[in-house]
């Protein structure tokens, strides 16, 4: 009997002092959290979109908190949002360029090629692993919408030609699109990338025409009409130097036989000649008969 109350009252000290140790424990080795972080997670988007450049909304909460990053980092967030942070916080509003997924692509159903019928499973990737797609161009847009699918913040519309149209307020920047994209033809570009090549082929001259009216002929126009230094043909496309940005002009696209190369305001988006250029550009195609009224 004494030796099983002397076990008890052993295994009775041993909790105690284990649970001593636990709680001088949790005191040094707990993580302190500040509470503006939870304040801030509240107010964000929730969207954990990526844009800001953290993996999620809270993780940018942590990194505004601790002033590794600025409130105006959050671009999908409103105007009224990022400047109530920046108050809570008493920081300023700093910021993040607005960023929008591009589209390399104007080869709608009008003007490009196709060279079969695909019958498959209605989506970009099924079709892209049949021979390429039943397009004439085998970098062009195979039209099924899987980027749109995708898209979780409804900011991707399919234009009456068969072609992803990016709307720019509503894009995050997430860039679910880019990575679905089986021809990669998205990519996410700030906002101050006025010319836009809506091309990705690295064909060239007649060759390209013959598939695709609107298409990138590698001629260089653009380029001799651009900044020095601003353009340079690379895998006969046009390629912008980020470091020349402010010498941009809309003269670059001015010579360009197809349209292949655009000026894009900021709010602007284009992907379908069809329905989204404007007037202006609308006659220069009309004029140099590349794009046939519908």
């Amino acid at each position: 009997m004494s030796a099983a109350l002397s076990a008890i009252g052993f295994m009775a000290v041993l909790t105690g002092l284990l649970a001593v140790v636990l709680a001088l424990a949790n005191q040094r080795l707990k993580v302190f959290e500040d509470p503006r972080v939870d304040a801030i997670a509240d107010i964000l988007p929730g969207n954990n979109c990526g844009a800001c450049g953290q993996p999620g909304c809270r993780a940018f909460a942590e990194k505004v908190v601790t002033g590794d990053v600025a409130p105006g980092q959050c671009t999908p967030s409103g105007a009224a949002t990022v400047q109530m942070i920046a108050d809570y916080l008493g920081v300023d509003v700093g910021g993040g360029e607005k960023r929008v997924a591009r589209l390399h692509c104007a080869g709608g159903n009008n003007v490009a090629v196709q060279l079969a019928e695909y019958k498959g499973h209605q989506s970009c990737r099924s079709a892209a692993a049949v021979g390429g797609g039943a397009k004439g161009c085998r970098y062009g847009c195979l039209g099924f919408g899987d980027c749109k699918d995708v898209c979780t913040f409804d900011a991707i519309r399919m234009s009456v030609t068969g072609l992803p149209v990016v709307n720019f307020d509503t894009c995050t920047a997430c860039g679910d699109c880019v990575d679905i994209c089986p021809k990669n033809l998205f990519e996410v570009l700030p906002a101050s990338y006025h010319l836009t090549v809506q091309c990705k082929s690295e064909l060239e001259g007649d060759d390209i025409l013959a598939l695709c009216k609107v298409a990138c002929t590698a001629c260089g126009k653009c380029v001799a009409d651009a900044a020095q230094g601003l353009l340079v043909l690379k895998n006969n496309l046009p390629v912008m130097d980020a470091e020349l940005l402010h010498l941009q002009t809309p003269e670059a696209t001015a010579r360009c036989p197809t349209g292949a190369i655009v000026w894009l305001e900021e709010g602007q988006f284009i992907s379908d000649p069809e329905t989204e250029i404007d007037s202006s550009q609308r006659l220069r195609f009309d004029t140099l008969n590349v794009v046939s009224k519908v």
